[in-house]
């Protein structure tokens, strides 16, 4: 009897390497909700206590679907029996209760006569994995379908964001053929997410509470309620954030609350693009399609050549953080200017307050060409004087050296380098008095710098990096959907999301609002 007809989402993959583990994990997440288990028997250090398992736990959760798979070392599993102990530990997990189980298509190739054997008590899911690249999925799609089978699995590992693309044209083409695809990886993130939209019947999560069993799983937890995976759909609009790395981003988490507080069907994306990629992400964002997206470490500057419209202070700085598409033209703007100019009316008028720049980089650039639009009188100090100079040359401030500091006072200081930032979090401009009466740090992982408890001690009026990063992502928020930003949820996503520890910074320039 084959149960592949009516299948959950999200498949959880359990792989630990004693039974006692095993069968904690998987009540855990059957505690939690969760329908649908794959036992990775090959995982266990004695793969024959399995059976045992499954049994075990199907007797405490009777309702749960369990896929039991026992991969060989061979095949990139851990199993280092022969195909037919292979086959004959499958046959075991069945009689145990497992309705479902998976056996490699170089298994099934190698001993024709199993994949009717175990169908005729479970359902079979047919697979194949590529740990190095994605090939040409045709001939793979064919290869498989040889064989009968109750479902086809088709896995490889993403080296390039377009392979994403390929491997959901696949599923979509395929679409009355029972069929899971996704791509292994960073790379292949947005295809572990969008899978099931685009015709798989499921995809893979790794537990809650401890890793998954390949790379690039997302949790559980995740795709339900970060990604809303049992909501997407064909017609879900699709945005993200390309970076590089991508791992360090808190967007994806700030921007699909804030559809889900506007109720608006779309889904944000973390999509890995590593330098040298981004004309093969734009193909990717034309065809799937992107209908807009954040930008951020290494691509802010590079993007603008790929772009139709510009907006004329994005362009002048240099550099988009942007990006949606209008009318079938890709337009870019800045929206870290908002995010800098916003916080500060806020508080006083722009137009003639002293501001003092701390930086020479790109976030420092942005800063410093948006309050010179504005009518600050402006003076900008970092540790590379020549930097320094250039920039105050380009935007009509006064450069200075760090000794002037002393003698001098301002209405406002803007930090925008790297000190202080996590994991050096002990790190500060500056060790004494603050020349200013407003300190605005852009640093926002931790939420509260050494510099702004500094100004706080100092009686000074602070502005943290949390509230730069939230106006620039509300701003976001506002063009591509032409809805209000729903501020107050979209901060609350970014505090949680810093608190669980989701936002690791390992760039070397503070170009991270996206």
């Amino acid at each position: 009897m084959s149960p592949i007809g009516a299948l959950p989402r999200v498949a959880v993959a359990l792989g630990f390497a004693s039974a006692a583990s095993l069968l904690e994990h998987a009540c855990e997440e059957a505690e939690a909700g969760e329908g649908f288990l794959e036992f990775r028997l090959d995982h266990l250090e004695r793969p024959q206590e399995g059976p045992s398992v499954i049994k075990r736990f199907l007797k405490q959760h009777p309702g749960c679907l369990v896929l039991a798979t026992c991969r060989r070392r061979q095949n990139h599993g851990c199993f280092d029996g022969s195909v037919e102990e292979q086959v004959r530990m499958l046959e075991a997990a069945i009689a145990a209760g497992a309705p479902a189980v998976d056996l490699e298509i170089e298994s099934a190739e190698a001993a024709p006569a199993a994949p009717a054997r175990l169908r005729e008590r479970a359902a079979l899911v047919l697979s194949y994995h590529n740990f190095q690249v994605t090939p040409a999925l045709e001939p793979i799609y064919r290869r498989l379908t040889r064989i009968p089978a109750d479902l086809y699995k088709l896995v490889t590992t993403a080296r390039k964001p377009s392979d994403n693309q390929r491997l959901l044209w696949l599923a979509r083409t395929y679409a009355r053929s029972p069929l899971v695809v996704l791509a292994m990886g960073p790379t292949g993130v947005p295809s572990r997410v969008l899978g099931p939209a685009f015709g798989c019947r499921y995809t893979y999560a790794a537990p809650r509470t401890a890793e998954g069993t390949a790379p690039g799983q997302l949790s559980a937890y995740q795709l339900r309620h970060l990604y809303r995976i049992e909501k997407l759909s064909r017609k879900t609009r699709i945005y993200g954030v390309i970076a590089d790395p991508i791992g360090h981003s808190i967007s994806p988490a700030v921007h699909n609350r804030a559809f889900q507080a506007r109720r608006f069907d779309g889904v944000y994306l973390p999509f890995h693009v590593p330098g040298g990629q981004l004309k093969d992400f734009m193909n990717l964002a034309e065809n799937l399609p992107v209908a807009g997206f954040s930008v951020t470490i290494p691509h802010k500057q590079k993007i603008v050549r790929y772009l139709d419209a510009v907006d004329p202070l994005a362009r002048r700085i240099g550099a988009v953080n942007t990006v949606w598409r209008r009318a079938a033209r890709w337009r870019g703007a800045n929206t870290d200017t908002d995010g800098v100019r916003v916080p500060l009316e806020r508080r006083l008028r722009l137009a003639g307050a002293s501001v003092l720049l701390v930086g020479n980089g790109g976030a420092a650039r942005g800063a410093a060409f948006t309050l010179a639009d504005a009518g600050a009188k402006l003076a900008i100090v970092g540790r590379n004087p020549d930097r320094v100079r250039a920039l105050a040359k380009a935007c009509g401030a006064e450069a200075l050296l760090r000794e002037h500091l002393a003698s001098r006072h301002f209405d406002v200081l803007i930090h925008a380098t790297p000190l202080g930032m996590f994991p050096k979090v002990n790190e500060c401009f500056f060790s004494g008095d603050i020349p200013a009466e407003i300190v605005f740090d852009m640093v926002y992982n931790p939420a509260e710098t050494l510099l702004i408890r500094r100004a706080r001690e100092q009686g000074k009026q602070v502005i943290c990096g949390l509230e730069m990063f939230n106006e620039q992502a509300a701003r976001q928020f506002e063009i591509w959907t032409g809805q209000p930003a729903p501020r107050a949820a979209m901060e609350r996503a970014a505090r949680e999301a810093l608190a669980e520890g989701r936002h690791i910074m390992s760039t070397s320039d503070h170009e991270t609002h996206a």
